[in-house]
């Protein structure tokens, strides 16, 4: 085994996961730490419950010992938070309209890496939790990102960890939802989480066979999907699977929101375009609709190998790039090999299908409608 055989000026640093939990947050802790322990000889200090962990002091040392065991467990042993941006951080207080007070405590952020002697922070999360790390870094703490959703909408990285354990999650459902259908001649409308981007759709939809795909980045026109489930009954096919992401729209249509949430990070939880996709179906052609929504069963449980070994693998050059001191970049899958980037340009914006995306064009061709 390795034993400090890398020389570092750094000795002592900081790790959280941040925003929504999903399957690979372990391996990354894992790899961040053994390679820290038994490369370098630096010391892992995890903050509780992503950044309001930093906020609040809430610590836990972290050692070869305390991380062995973890690389197959779904969840985070850190735990998380999407209510704790340190720039708008709730402060118990609330204003004549009942609305919670929100205050600037990164100074608080930049005091407690102080008190623990920390040369670096490693932030594990979402474009949410990265855009606060490049934040903390203006504020004078050194962060590293590791990008982590099963949205896989993170710029400058063909994958994000979580989304292929999500994938399999979901086409496995859509898989069971398949015998259904057929069972019983119905149209079952499958609702994948997502945000604003349609990745865990596509990816999930086209895996598993879907007749129907129906995504963000292509609002769809229901006159279309109307047309294509009569062809298909024409032709003697008694059922129907449509796989819609959460943030799809109707063509010059608006976004179905489930609720708004003030005190969080991502403020809009999406939720219940099945339904309303369901409601014109049968409104429009008369067929006997069901709607699933895979909701948080797409983040739970265990990663598959693929986002074992990518998640291992960030782990690493994450700790790496601090060790080196290169602070403000995160690595990055493209085209097979992880690479260093800003985390300046991964956030500049997130990462949508494009329309001349090969899956999309293959889906098409092999008899998948998009509703356009």
């Amino acid at each position: 085994m390795y034993k400090n055989t890398r020389k570092s000026p750094v000795k002592r640093i900081g790790i959280l996961t941040a925003g929504g939990d999903c399957p690979g947050l372990n391996a990354v802790i894992r790899a961040v730490v053994k390679r820290a322990t038994s490369l370098y000889g630096i010391k892992v200090t995890g903050f509780l419950d992503g950044y309001w962990g930093l906020m609040e002091d809430e610590t836990v040392s972290l050692d070869f010992d305390r991380v062995s065991g973890i690389l197959t467990q779904g969840g985070t042993i850190l735990g998380t938070s999407n209510k704790a941006d340190p720039f708008r951080y709730p402060t118990g207080k609330k204003d004549k309209e009942g609305n919670k007070i929100m205050a600037d405590r990164s100074d608080q952020a930049v005091t407690v890496f102080k008190k623990h002697k920390l040369d670096a922070l490693i932030c594990i999360g979402g474009d949410g939790t990265l855009i606060m790390a490049r934040k903390l870094l203006d504020k004078g703490i050194p962060t590293i990102g590791v990008p982590k959703t099963i949205d896989n909408d993170v710029m400058e990285t063909d994958y994000t960890f979580g989304f292929d354990s999500a994938v399999s999650i979901a086409t496995e459902a859509i898989d069971r939802i398949h015998t259904t259908a057929q069972s019983h001649h119905r149209a079952m409308v499958v609702e994948t989480m997502g945000r604003y981007v349609g990745w865990l759709a596509l990816f999930s939809g086209v895996a598993s066979g879907g007749d129907i795909i129906l995504i963000p980045e292509l609002p769809y026109k229901i006159e279309k999907i109307c047309e294509f489930i009569k062809w298909r009954k024409s032709t003697g096919r008694r059922f129907h699977i449509i796989v819609v992401s959460e943030g799809t729209k109707p063509y010059q249509g608006k976004l179905v929101i489930k609720r708004q949430v003030h005190d969080s990070t991502d403020s809009i939880r999406l939720g219940g375009i099945g339904n309303l996709v369901a409601a014109q179906l049968e409104e429009q052609v008369g067929c006997e609709t069901r709607v699933t929504s895979l909701g948080h069963l797409q983040r739970g449980g265990t990663p598959t190998a693929f986002d074992r070994i990518l998640a291992t693998q960030y782990g690493g050059i994450a700790l790496d790039l601090a060790a080196e001191e290169k602070f403000g970049y995160l690595p990055a899958y493209q085209k097979g090999k992880i690479v260093p980037v800003t985390m300046e340009a991964a956030t500049r914006d997130i990462k949508r299908v494009p329309l001349d995306h090969p899956l999309i064009d293959i889906a098409q061709s092999t008899g998948t409608c998009f509703g356009v």
